[in-house]
């Protein structure tokens, strides 16, 4: 048996653990990336526990646990016991980010169990071959700002590299005091979330494309790859003032990644409006949906957002 206390705060140092244990069972969505986990840590403060080959994150949320569904075989007695410590731990949810196989699994362990559909989180999943290509009418509008930025702006795309990783941090340096990240409390952490990524990004594994015009870096993304058919997108910026600058940069990693990975995971939109068009604006192929459970007997959840 196993209990709270045995969890232990995910760290830097744990990358080679998690990549050990992905490779016998890779995540598919982009909250259990590793790379996620330690560059939101400031905000989620992650723990993790390995039990039976069963990766368990737990992250913490206003003083209450969130536990994940465990990564590994299937086990009904570790699921019991992970629903136990967040019922004796005082969280309204038993288990969170759960997809619709896990969920089918776990109604016949809990058929009690709420599952509530959270669609803030639910990941948006495209052929990497549609946006590498842009073809068909409905890119029309994407592949005419695109066209457009190519032919009246001189730029270079480069990959990221020890070289350029100063002129990258600079750059968004500038991109957050443009978008004023530290009035917008979600904005500042993806911040302090970003520039940790930077930081520590070979240590990570990531890889890097930049867009530089008049010799300055005005467009960033940074990837790696999820599972072996799939690639995650960490982030993406570019200066404001470029129109299809954005359009550029997806462009552009998607034709690196195309090669290698037959989907991108652009990752979810956290309920932001903005967020929402512009990813469904290119036509996702599919949604990883993610619920989390309550028991009847746990807690109501809250009506404000639920974080994860």
């Amino acid at each position: 048996m196993f209990g709270f206390e045995d969890f232990q705060p995910l760290e830097l140092k744990h990358k080679a653990l998690f990549t050990e244990h992905y490779a016998k069972h890779p995540p598919r969505h982009s909250e259990n990336v590793f790379t996620t986990l330690v560059g939101w840590s400031h905000f989620v403060k992650p723990y993790f526990l390995l039990r039976e080959d069963n990766l368990i994150i737990m992250t913490m949320v206003g003083g209450k646990p969130r536990l994940r569904m465990p990564s590994g075989p299937r086990n009904p007695e570790l699921v019991k016991r992970l629903a136990e410590i967040s019922a004796e731990r005082g969280s309204e949810l038993s288990l969170v980010l759960i997809d619709n196989d896990a969920r089918s699994w776990l109604e016949g362990i809990f058929p009690d169990a709420e599952f509530v559909k959270h669609q803030d989180y639910f990941d948006y999943i495209y052929l990497a071959s549609d946006l590498a290509g842009l073809e068909g009418k409905k890119y029309l509008k994407i592949r005419s700002k695109l066209n457009r930025f190519r032919k009246q702006q001189p730029h270079e795309h480069e990959p990221m590299c020890k070289q350029n990783i100063s002129e990258i941090r600079e750059f968004l340096r500038r991109w957050c005091l443009w978008k004023d990240c530290e009035s917008d409390p979600l904005l500042d952490n993806e911040r302090l979330a970003i520039m940790y990524t930077v930081e520590h990004c070979f240590e990570l594994g990531l890889e890097g494309l930049a867009i530089r015009i008049n010799g300055n870096i005005e467009a960033v993304t940074m990837f790696e790859s999820l599972c072996p058919d799939t690639a995650v997108i960490h982030f993406e910026k570019a200066m404001p003032s470029f129109e299809g600058l954005y359009q550029a940069i997806n462009n552009e990693s998607a034709k690196a990644l195309a090669p290698r990975h037959m989907f991108i995971n652009r990752q979810s939109d956290l309920g932001i409006e903005g967020l929402r068009t512009a990813k469904q604006r290119y036509h996702p192929v599919m949604m990883l949906e993610v619920q989390h459970m309550r028991l009847k007997s746990a807690q109501a959840v809250d009506s404000g957002p639920v974080f994860y």
